[in-house]
């Protein structure tokens, strides 16, 4: 029976890519909502009109997604030029001294505990079937035809980031006038507790710890602003 690829690990990697896509989206969402609730805290605590509270609020939404995005797709970029630039590297080397690459991915199959004989014949076997893959996915641990897509990281930081926005803006430009403070802080509070939770569960972390990480953090955030906030309305004022 040949020895190849198993297609239960290939499985787990695109598992793996679609858990880290969306972990990805859950932390964008968070960003967006604790920057945005600060920003429209802080202004909340300088004015009592809703009209600046609204576009402050707007604003750290658009601004704070094309730079998610940005960054996003900046980093992404960078990593994918790394991966093609380390495959090109593997092909070159395969090309002019196969005989060396073997034996260094048969090494790398007896440096995990497999006995000689059936290190050498995976090797063999994998690079019978696909050289650079066998190469890439062992030494470089990556996949030689599956590179991750700035152009899709960028939207989907832009969009989880715009959506976690829309929470706090909401919650303090609503008709609620007398209360939008408490609302914003209500509806933030437990929002967050919600992508702790959910993105505690997708790293596979426990999930109270990262509830309770992420109230106090926007706590913090939206005291500090509107304390602020606060202070600067009295001076100007």
């Amino acid at each position: 029976m040949a020895i190849g690829l198993d297609p239960r690990a290939e499985q787990k990697k695109a598992l793996a890519r679609r858990l880290n896509w969306l972990r990805a989206g859950v932390l964008g969402a968070n960003d967006g909502i604790v920057s945005t609730a600060g920003i429209v805290m802080g202004v909340a605590g300088a004015t009592v009109q809703s009209g600046p509270i609204l576009i402050a609020g707007i604003a750290s939404l658009v601004a704070g997604s094309i730079s998610m995005a940005g960054g996003e797709y900046a980093s992404v970029s960078a990593q994918r030029d790394s991966e093609i630039a380390a495959l090109a590297k593997e092909r070159k080397e395969l090309k002019e001294d196969p005989e060396r690459e073997l034996i260094e991915l048969a090494e790398y199959y007896r440096n995990r505990g497999i006995s000689d004989s059936l290190a050498d014949r995976i090797a063999a076997e994998l690079t019978t079937k696909d050289p650079v893959r066998a190469h890439a996915e062992a030494e470089l641990g990556i996949s030689s035809d599956d590179h991750v897509s700035p152009m899709t990281a960028a939207v989907a930081s832009f969009i989880s980031f715009a959506l976690g926005s829309v929470l706090p803006i909401v919650a303090i430009a609503g008709p609620w006038v007398e209360y939008r403070e408490l609302a914003t802080v209500a509806s933030v509070v437990f929002a967050l507790a919600l992508t702790g939770y959910f993105g505690a569960r997708i790293g596979g972390a426990k999930p109270l710890r990262a509830v309770i990480r992420n109230v106090i953090v926007s706590l913090l955030t939206m005291g500090i602003a509107y304390g602020i906030g606060t202070f600067l309305g009295v001076a100007v004022g």
